[in-house]
């Protein structure tokens, strides 16, 4: 099996530097609606932005106040973030007035009662997305599913898969992934696995340079038994000194139910079979929330998993699906096509979330995870990969900070200079002539190995504790001036057009979806489980 080093240097001719920089890209930025006393918007998806059912590019996630912005697939690192910002200038000259919440963790929620649930329409498909939202409301509370995070999309060029397949097969060593009789498309679901399998023993780096909250206002953990000992600034502000996202922690956006899956990641089938089980597998704990209570609909179905999309994960490997499909079944049929980074903070430093240093870092980073070598993980690799997250997202500057690298202690600074070591001869390869913009980006980052203040959460501490402003307040000063640079952001009257256009057909479109006839509710959710929850889950309790 061939090194890092040694793939570079066979990617270095021309068409192999060409083959590299095919990567396509796509971001989705999640961002709660406020109104102008900051607090979380209570009306419904405007209609100015139409259908959040079936709009291709501004939708909702959990909650009505919790927009969702999606970028179409893009070669083009400034095309991709134009297009971002296109879509956040569109949208709040739509708002009436109110603004976009620019970080992860929500305040001002008052009674978390009022947190609106995302409604799609009336069609049995609206009904089952709105439906699976009320479920995620009994089992884990509302709260949580007002958090916002970014996910990045990611996939490489046919022409490098081709070249990586083309030596695989010319050097081929007898094992699975590298026999001459393994086709394209399974090699392909393989090196993405392997990427995958990479990128969770590194993503602890990125809370560590991209996690920004550290901090959050007080009113979010108001009601909540927390183990975390808070310091707190004299304006309400609760923080962890080190901390770098407490998104990505058992405060934030996690499951504690699902850590008895073990779901692998070693192959597709694996992986596969056990998002299967999982979906399968009944929760004593959800069962007494009830499925079908006195007429109501509580939840999905009582298992672990309602649908596939609940399964938490920092990764996900993704295609995309044909009309009626699940993503497992897409997987099933044609193997991986993309991966998804959510792993990612809200930048509160960017109007959009994110930044062109940070997506030109994920570049390198996922074709660094390609590239390397990547052995199967087993439960004590699991342990380690869970073991190091946690010690960064909770007290990752914190100096002298060390973690598990094969069952060996490693300073997290030697870990990271290695990294980044091995990053630079990528930039280096991706660079033209007259751009350094990889090699300029890592070096950005770079900076915040050895000066954890240069990371995004040691720059909000510097913003919220430092100079002792109140998070809440800080953050709602951010809303008005991304507001205003967002209003006054170009934009041409066929950009603009384009979005009306896109609204009012998406709205057409809902409405064409809920005119077709229909099954019952029950009979709908019944046939869509029918390949997968046993029998008796839909029976009214």
């Amino acid at each position: 099996m061939k090194s890092f080093n040694e793939k570079v240097e066979h990617l270095s001719d021309t068409q192999g530097r060409e083959a590299l920089l095919g990567m396509l890209r796509g971001i989705e930025r999640e961002a709660l609606r406020i109104d102008e006393k900051g607090h979380l918007a209570q009306d419904e998806h405007p209609k100015a932005l139409g259908s959040a059912l079936t709009n291709s590019r501004i939708t909702t996630d959990y909650s009505e106040a919790l927009l969702e912005f999606i970028t179409p697939v893009n070669h083009n690192i400034d095309n991709l973030l134009e297009g971002l910002t296109q879509t956040h200038a569109y949208t709040v000259r739509n708002l009436n007035g109110q603004k976009l919440w620019p970080v992860s963790m929500p305040c001002y929620v008052g009674d978390v009662a009022n947190i609106p649930v995302a409604r799609y329409g009336n069609s049995n498909t609206g009904k089952m997305k709105t439906l699976y939202r009320k479920g995620l409301t009994h089992r884990y509370g509302a709260l949580m599913q007002i958090i916002a995070g970014v996910h990045f999309n990611f996939s490489v060029s046919n022409e490098l898969w081709q070249r990586l397949y083309d030596d695989k097969i010319a050097n081929g060593n007898g094992n699975a992934c590298c026999s001459k009789s393994i086709t394209f498309e399974d090699f392909i679901s393989e090196s993405y696995f392997g990427l995958i399998r990479n990128y969770r023993r590194l993503v602890w780096v990125l809370p560590y340079l991209f996690g920004s909250s550290p901090a959050l206002c007080g009113s979010f953990i108001k009601d909540q038994e927390v183990d975390f000992e808070f310091e707190k600034t004299g304006k309400g502000t609760l923080y962890l000194p080190y901390a770098t996202s407490l998104r990505m922690s058992d405060l934030g956006y996690t499951n504690k139910e699902q850590d008895t899956l073990n779901i692998s990641y070693n192959s597709l089938p694996e992986y596969l079979e056990g998002v299967g089980a999982a979906i399968k597998m009944p929760s004593k704990k959800f069962a007494q929330i009830g499925v079908n209570v006195d007429g109501e609909f509580r939840q999905l179905n009582s298992n672990i998993l309602q649908i596939e999309n609940e399964f938490y994960a920092p990764i996900r490997a993704k295609r995309v699906t044909k009309k009626g499909e699940k993503p497992s079944q897409a997987l099933a049929r044609a193997g991986v096509e993309y991966i998804e980074v959510r792993a990612l903070d809200v930048n509160p430093f960017s109007p959009v979330g994110i930044d062109a240093t940070q997506v030109r870092f994920l570049d390198l980073f996922l074709l660094h995870c390609l590239l390397s070598p990547s052995e199967d993980t087993d439960a004590e690799g699991e342990a380690e990969i869970a073991a190091n997250l946690k010690a960064v997202v909770l007290e990752g500057r914190k100096p002298g900070l060390t973690l598990q690298r094969h069952g060996q202690a490693i300073g997290l600074k030697e870990w990271m200079h290695e990294l980044f070591a091995e990053l630079s001869t990528l930039a280096v390869l991706l660079d033209d002539e007259d751009s350094h913009a990889y090699q300029l980006a890592l070096a950005h980052w770079a900076e915040a190995i050895d000066d954890p203040d240069k990371t995004l959460s040691g720059r909000v501490i510097h913003e919220v504790v430092v100079k002792g402003t109140d998070h809440s307040i800080w953050v709602k000063q951010l809303a008005d001036d991304y507001h205003a640079f967002l209003t006054h952001y170009p934009l041409s009257e066929n950009v603009e057009k384009s979005y009306v256009d896109e609204a009012k057909a998406s709205l057409i479109e809902q409405q064409h979806i809920e005119e077709l006839p229909q099954d019952t509710f029950s009979e709908f959710l019944k046939q869509y489980f029918k390949d997968v929850v046993p029998a008796g889950t839909f029976e009214a309790k």
